[in-house]
């Protein structure tokens, strides 16, 4: 299987996925415009798409839902609670292309094993996936404000990781932020800062060739250079030095990273 994460970041996240047979997205928060550019941009069209899975309902992972799902007549999969929220949020998308995943399932697409798993956000009914294909896996996790027990056995010994390292927890304390806005990102329903997300990814890599993608960083409260950093030296602490069979890549809310193969 292939992947790009299109865009990601507070103002809009997007992750491609193929293999020989389908393509997806997981989310679309941004314009259909902007999706198609980005595709563009790793040589991908929204009309090879075969479905978009929807991980919550807040802005920045739906933006561009309603449109490019009108436009293209691509399936939507999201669970009942999310597909409520997203009442009123995305317009009408037509019935025949409203499917439900539910929580804790696993829905297969030809070689495709795509499966779901709840995280901790404030939103109705937050949840990621798992994709596996002849025995290869790529997870993705982002937007939860801990990383529990039950979702590292979900996740456990992947071959690429799409991993949340929102915020530095200085500079999110000493930011311009109002503290009800800090007190929700550090909370267990908000984000993982750099620290704990690198303490979460030395309980569940394997010791072998491992792509971490770390996003969804805050704009306001993190830097590339220093997610980068802090991941690696909390790794190093943990036991694992990157470079050897762990290897750390940035993201970005504007550029794809390079389409590669897990």
């Amino acid at each position: 299987m292939r992947f790009s994460v299109l865009a990601s970041g507070s103002t809009g996240n997007s992750i491609y996925i193929e293999n020989d047979e389908h393509a997806f997205l997981v989310d679309a928060g941004l314009s259909t415009r902007k999706l198609e550019k980005l595709l563009g941009e790793v040589d991908r069209n929204m009309k090879g798409l075969d479905g978009i899975f929807i991980t919550h309902e807040h802005s920045d992972h739906i933006r561009g839902l309603g449109v490019t799902a009108r436009k293209y007549g691509v399936p939507v999969y999201a669970n009942e609670k999310t597909w409520k929220a997203m009442d009123g949020l995305v317009g009408n998308i037509p019935a025949e292309q409203r499917f439900e995943f539910d929580m804790e399932t696993v829905k297969t697409f030809g070689s495709f094993d795509v499966q779901s798993f709840a995280v901790s956000h404030d939103a109705a009914d937050p949840m990621f996936y798992v994709f596996h294909e002849n025995g290869r896996k790529l997870v993705l996790i982002t937007d939860t404000g801990y990383v529990s027990d039950r979702m590292k056995g979900w996740i456990q010994g992947a071959d690429a990781y799409v991993f949340e390292s929102n915020h530095d927890v200085s500079m999110l304390q000493m930011g311009r932020y109002p503290w009800n806005v800090k007190r929700r990102i550090l909370s267990d329903v908000g984000h993982v800062s750099n620290e704990d997300a690198a303490v979460a990814m030395s309980e569940v890599v394997a010791e072998k060739e491992t792509r971490i993608y770390l996003s969804h960083l805050s704009k306001d409260n993190n830097m590339k250079d220093l997610a980068r950093l802090s991941v690696s030296q909390t790794l190093e602490t943990c036991g694992i030095r990157t470079g050897e069979f762990v290897h750390l890549f940035d993201t970005d809310a504007e550029q794809p990273t390079e389409l590669v193969t897990v």
